[in-house]
């Protein structure tokens, strides 16, 4: 196998940056192009010395040796810790190329990691979303599945699953014991045990969007009832235009914040109303597609107007989804009846003042706090976020639900073991036991290089 080298540090300045190598040539290399006072190259120690093209100083460097199996790859690995820069990082990595080193390609590390046996594939997942991690709550959980959690509890349940395979085919094999009776109670009974493992996993993936995406909520209202100015509240600086004049924002304004550990995706919406402008056409189109694409939906009506039709059309428009009604205006006299709230009494309702200030650390709480219902409560020790193990949780579900309908029907044990075979190959695809090679590819192609 070729011996692979990348940068592992971001480029640019910096206290230090890392070159990093694996394979079997690595030692070999950064002993033809480091020079130090220490002759003997010890695992896992640290040595201070000199990085030198031909005779050319280039830097004074830390070079760390990690001798196969006991490497983040299990390839013999050496990491050089430079001083930070552009070109000094840069020269180095040309260095250790030009002497028989190939440039890693994204993810390459963490792939020889995954096919020399030191991580399973729903592990190295991890490694990518622990990088891209916006929030405590989702480096949380991603540290979780790094560690293993996941494919853990994945690989207990296959097993027990295969056991129940195993005594089906011990039944097949050997018909003169007349074990079926005792076989199909242990179907019955593992296979309803294991159903119930997985559905708590398949359920625990809306917590996991949530943990992974944020919350998309759209902000929508008629003109002028204060869309915009709440978004300003929300991100705590003038992002959006505020002018008295009506259709001020004509196209969909998106930002994010973190509230309550919590990633809140905002997109300020164009008023949506009756209009012959083609311009404000286009943007109110494009507020029903965000209402559309939306996890929770801000409804903002004047606290200080009657209720006119155009709010009656809009809060019809969201009578399907999860929703706040936000009574904007309330430093201004009261004019929404108390018949509005006896018709929404099942709908949440913060009343706030944008222009003062007021009420916008409430919203923000019974965004997070109360949507997600405790749903991101802390309490769950495994949280799917990947749609791919998603996918594979599901079709393992589905073939597990096959069998205990057969077996519970009567159909005779030898007959339900390809639905069984179906789901532990399922199981073996969150594992990286069974997966195309392109899958894995593509897997890896999404990480940085150098890692």
């Amino acid at each position: 196998m070729d011996t692979i080298a990348a940068i592992s540090t971001p480029i640019g300045q910096g206290g230090i940056g890392i070159i990093r190598i694996s394979g079997p040539k690595s030692l070999d290399i950064i002993k033809r192009i480091f020079k130090s006072k220490q002759a003997k190259y010890t695992p896992n120690t640290i040595v201070l010395g000199k990085i030198y093209d031909n005779e050319e100083l280039i830097d004074e460097v830390l070079v760390s040796y990690f001798k196969a199996p006991f490497s983040y790859t299990g390839e013999d690995v050496i990491e050089v810790n430079s001083h930070g820069g552009t070109l000094v990082v840069q020269r180095i990595l040309e260095i250790i190329l030009n002497n028989g080193a190939k440039l890693a390609e994204p993810g390459e590390f963490t792939k020889r990691a995954f096919l020399n046996g030191k991580l399973d594939l729903s592990q190295a997942e991890a490694v990518i979303d622990l990088i891209n991690s916006k929030t405590k709550s989702e480096n949380d959980n991603s540290i979780k599945q790094l560690d293993g959690i996941l494919g853990d509890k994945i690989r207990n349940i296959k097993k027990d699953i295969i056991d129940v395979l195993v005594d089906l085919e011990a039944n097949v094999d050997y018909p003169e014991y007349d074990i079926e009776e005792i076989s199909r109670e242990k179907v019955i009974k593992q296979i309803s045990k294991s159903l119930s493992d997985l559905e708590q996993l398949s359920h625990s993936f809306e917590e996991g969007k949530v943990l992974k995406n944020g919350i998309n909520t759209a902000i929508i209202g008629k003109p002028n009832v204060g869309k915009s100015s709440i978004l300003n509240r929300f991100l705590k600086e003038e992002r959006a235009i505020v002018t008295d004049v009506a259709g001020t924002t004509r196209d969909t304004i998106e930002e994010a914040i973190i509230h309550n550990g919590i990633l809140i995706n905002f997109i300020d919406t164009a008023g949506i109303h009756e209009t012959t402008d083609i311009v404000e056409e286009i943007g109110v189109e494009k507020s029903k597609k965000a209402i559309e694409d939306s996890d929770l939906v801000l409804v903002v009506l004047d606290n200080s107007s009657k209720l006119s039709k155009e709010d009656e059309e809009l809060i019809d428009l969201v009578k399907d989804k999860k929703r706040i009604i936000v009574l904007n205006k309330i430093d201004k006299q009261e004019k929404i009846s108390a018949e509005f709230r006896d018709l929404f009494k099942n709908d949440e309702i913060v009343m706030i003042s944008a222009k003062e200030n007021c009420g916008i650390e409430e919203l923000l709480d019974m965004i997070t706090i109360n949507y997600i219902n405790n749903k991101v409560s802390g309490k769950t020790d495994i949280v799917i976020t990947n749609i791919r193990h998603k996918d594979a949780i599901d079709k393992t579900i589905l073939s597990l639900n096959n069998v205990l309908n057969a077996a519970k029907s009567g159909v005779p044990l030898d007959m339900i073991s390809i639905d069984i075979q179906n789901s532990i190959s399922f199981l073996g695809e969150i594992l990286g036991d069974n997966v195309s090679e392109d899958i894995i590819n593509g897997i890896f192609s999404k990480f940085c290089l150098g890692k």
